[in-house]
C-alpha cells in the first residue's frame, strides 16, 4: 500500500517548485537577492527534514524539525515580499504560498506532538 501523503516528498517537491519559480524572477538586484534567499530557505527546509528523520534523540529530532519549520516561515515571508513587488507568475506565487502554509502547519503539529 503506498502512502497517500508523504511529507518528505512534499518538501522535496516544494523545494523543486521554488527552484523552478525562481528561474522566472527578474535577474535584477532585487530578484537575485530574494530569489537566492528563497532557494536557500526552501531547500534547507527539505534537507533539515531529511536530517530530522535520522535523529538519534528526541531533542535532536525537535531541533532539526524546528530548523525546518523556521526555514519554511522564512520562505513564507520571502514569498509575501515577492508577491508585494509582483515578481514571479501570480498563479505560482499563490500556489507556493498555499503550500508553504500547509507545510508550516504540518511541521508545527509534528513538533507539538513530539513534545508530549
Amino acid at each position: 500500500m503506498s502512502k497517500v501523503y508523504d511529507l518528505e516528498d512534499r518538501l522535496v517537491t516544494f523545494a523543486a517548485n521554488i527552484a523552478i519559480f525562481c528561474k522566472d524572477i527578474p535577474n535584477d538586484f532585487t530578484g537575485q537577492y530574494y530569489g537566492n534567499q528563497l532557494l536557500r530557505s526552501s531547500g534547507s527546509a527539505a534537507l533539515n527534514f531529511g536530517e530530522m528523520q535520522g535523529a538519534q534523540t528526541n531533542n535532536d529530532f525537535k531541533n532539526k524539525a524546528s530548523i525546518s519549520l523556521k526555514e519554511l516561515k522564512e520562505s513564507r515571508i520571502n514569498r509575501k515580499v515577492l508577491s508585494k513587488i509582483e515578481y514571479g507568475a501570480i498563479k505560482s506565487r499563490n500556489e507556493l504560498l498555499d503550500e508553504t502554509e500547509q507545510l508550516i502547519k504540518i511541521l508545527a503539529t509534528i513538533i507539538k506532538n513530539k513534545a508530549k
